[in-house]
């Protein structure tokens, strides 16, 4: 693990968990894509491949564990300080810290960086999840604890398993991706109450409109299925209405009262 100097205001300690993780080759072969070619390599290749993988999930989750409450935030790599989005999930990153969450991204540039900065920059705990790429790809200068990833699920399954819920920034293929993966496992029940928010009304609008009139008027999702998700512009109502479905996760449910408990009809 190194110990480098963060830009924060505080100067906080920043630390890079690297685990055994290794860099693509020449070629820009990285193991994501090792992985999922058929190369007809020897069964015990493959074999040893499966243990990398599970060393990988060993590696994240020793470095997540005791982190704080935590939101994990989605967004473009391509936005640069200028970009109101960018300014939008700085102000995120500081909103998430002042109510007491820590802040996960995928460690990158863009919306990425935002987040993390405003976290950063508040005080709060400021985490990087970065994955190997076959063009590089360097953790943000805003993040306090960084793990690079060889592997896309092994990193996903860290985004998820370690936040309280999913805001989501204007983004690309990879945005997207995460979008949808979230939405299938809230409805399927993977993970329960668990708060997505769409952060950008125009930019989400043509989505939204898409699912209403053609996916959900083929009966290709349910009406409750649309309530998955939350669209806002303003990040301090992103995180209230984080705040708001986690508090009513937390309570208990009501006990039945004696008129409505259906007879058995016996």
């Amino acid at each position: 693990m190194d110990d480098q100097q963060g830009p924060g205001p505080h100067h906080r300690q920043r630390r890079h968990r690297r685990g055994r993780i290794t860099t693509s080759d020449q070629s820009g072969r990285t193991e994501d894509l090792l992985l999922l070619e058929r190369a007809g390599e020897p069964a015990a290749t493959e074999s040893w491949r499966a243990l990398r993988i599970l060393s990988e999930f060993v590696d994240g989750f020793e470095a997540l564990a005791g982190i704080p409450p935590a939101l994990t935030v989605f967004g473009s790599a391509r936005a640069v300080s200028g970009d109101p989005m960018y300014q939008a999930a700085q102000a995120f990153g500081a909103a998430a810290a002042e109510a007491g969450f820590a802040v996960i991204t995928g460690g990158g540039p863009g919306i990425m960086e935002a987040a993390n900065r405003g976290c950063q920059e508040a005080g709060g705990v400021s985490i990087g999840c970065n994955i190997e790429l076959p063009f590089e790809q360097h953790l943000n200068p805003y993040v306090d604890l960084g793990i690079d990833f060889r592997y896309f699920f092994v990193r996903k399954t860290m985004f998820v398993k370690y936040a309280e819920g999913f805001v989501v920034f204007p983004g690309g293929f990879g945005t997207l991706d995460e979008l949808f993966e979230s939405l299938t496992l809230v409805q399927t029940g993977k993970v329960l109450h668990f708060p997505i928010v769409l952060v950008g009304s125009d930019y989400w609008s043509g989505l939204h409109d898409w699912l209403r009139g053609r996916v959900l008027a083929e009966g290709k999702v349910s009406e409750e299925d649309l309530d998955l998700f939350h669209v806002c512009d303003d990040p301090r109502a992103a995180v209230a209405h984080i705040q708001d479905v986690l508090a009513r996760r937390a309570r208990p449910p009501t006990p039945a009262t004696p008129s409505s408990v259906r007879p058995s009809g016996r």
